[in-house]
């Protein structure tokens, strides 16, 4: 593996990257690994939280009692079911599950922000999220692979994202390779095309409580999470996150511009290609059981650079809690707040998101390609 420089005052115009404003010290760094431990302990915390917070009325000694006995196997009273149902069947996936899907989307939103050097760049931009919609909403509206019974959703967003990121990278390579601007333009493109496929089927499906499930779905939604759900899912992040962060010093490399990496010896276009794969398949699993939920991957990596810094091996080791962490609180508000109906999640991290990333990059110096 090539020794990468990982940090720099302008190593790309394209390339979000914290720089020293002028007349300014520079920037403050949060030391990674002490952050990393504080955001675990946080996720923890967090984890319990959204167990034991819901519109149903239960104590924190009951919520956390019964997942004591889920855990352990413990044996609870008869009057208990439905209590324990609450917290086990229903809650704790749930929570589990936005914790991996914001870990995925934070990851992602790293790796594609790398590939394709730009700084607006996120899981969206590949075109996958809108592609996976256009099979979830066969299912929603039409009732397309009700044979597969609970599983027609996931299955389908899942086999119709992985159609779209087929249809990105064939349109997109070209005699000259997977350029960053082909990919942008191609997966832009696809989104918008997708999109339009996704409003047509909605105007086109009867009206009703089918048409508003689409739209919540659209908007990102966690009330179908089941502990069926969740293996393939967290499998998914967890490989994409190994392969990264092995894979940190090329990515630093990459930041830097084609030339730089191939004179580090990183195959560009091969790197490319790889993290395109990667994460093509963990959006389209995160998105197949989450909905659309936006925002997410395109703030938390930048949120993180103002923290720690450019280097992809601490990005990487930082980004995944506090995507984890932020996700599990959005979807935590999204049950209280006009309990008990829901928010869509794509909603609060668009509300919430939108204020606390503009404070920060004020607050921080943040500029974008030294801008």
């Amino acid at each position: 593996m090539p020794a990468a420089r990982s940090e720099g005052p302008r190593v790309s115009a394209a390339t979000a990257t914290p720089v020293k404003s002028p007349g300014a010290g520079p920037p403050r760094r949060t030391p990674a690994g002490p952050l990393a431990v504080g955001l675990a302990a946080a996720l923890l915390l967090s984890l319990v939280c959204g167990v034991a917070l819901g519109a149903s009325d239960l104590t924190w000694g009951e919520v956390l009692r019964l997942l004591w006995a889920g855990l352990t196997g413990g044996t609870l009273g008869a009057d208990e079911t439905a209590a324990y149902s609450i917290v086990w069947e229903i809650r704790f996936p749930r929570t589990l599950l936005a914790a991996v899907v914001g870990a995925g989307l934070a990851t992602t939103g790293v790796a594609v922000q790398a590939m394709v050097r730009n700084a607006l760049a996120d899981p969206f931009v590949l075109g996958i999220s809108y592609g996976a919609a256009v099979g979830a909403n066969a299912v929603i509206l039409f009732g397309t692979f009700a044979a597969l019974g609970i599983w027609a959703l996931s299955v389908s967003a899942f086999a119709s994202a992985l159609a779209a990121m087929t249809l990105v990278y064939a349109v997109a390579r070209s005699a000259h390779g997977l350029t960053p601007l082909r990919l942008i333009l191609t997966g832009t493109a696809m989104s918008y095309g997708f999109s339009a496929v996704t409003t047509l089927m909605v105007f086109g499906a009867e009206r009703g409580e089918a048409a508003r499930s689409a739209l919540m779905w659209l908007l990102g939604s966690l009330s179908g999470a089941s502990w069926n759900a969740l293996p393939i899912a967290a499998a998914t992040v967890a490989a994409g996150l190994a392969y990264l962060a092995l894979s940190s010093g090329r990515l630093n490399a990459l930041a830097m511009g084609d030339e730089t990496a191939a004179a580090l010896g990183v195959n560009p276009e091969r790197l490319r290609r790889e993290l395109f794969v990667v994460t093509a398949g963990v959006t389209a699993a995160v998105v197949a059981v989450s909905g659309a939920i936006g925002f997410v991957g395109l703030m938390v990596p930048h949120l993180v650079r103002m923290l720690v810094g450019a280097d992809h091996r601490r990005v990487l080791a930082v980004a995944p809690l506090m995507g984890a962490v932020l996700l599990v609180w959005v979807d935590i508000l999204s049950r209280l707040l006009l309990a008990p109906a829901e928010l869509p999640v794509g909603v609060i991290t668009a509300v919430v998101g939108v204020p606390l990333f503009l404070v920060l990059m004020r607050r921080r110096g943040y500029a974008f390609g030294g801008r």
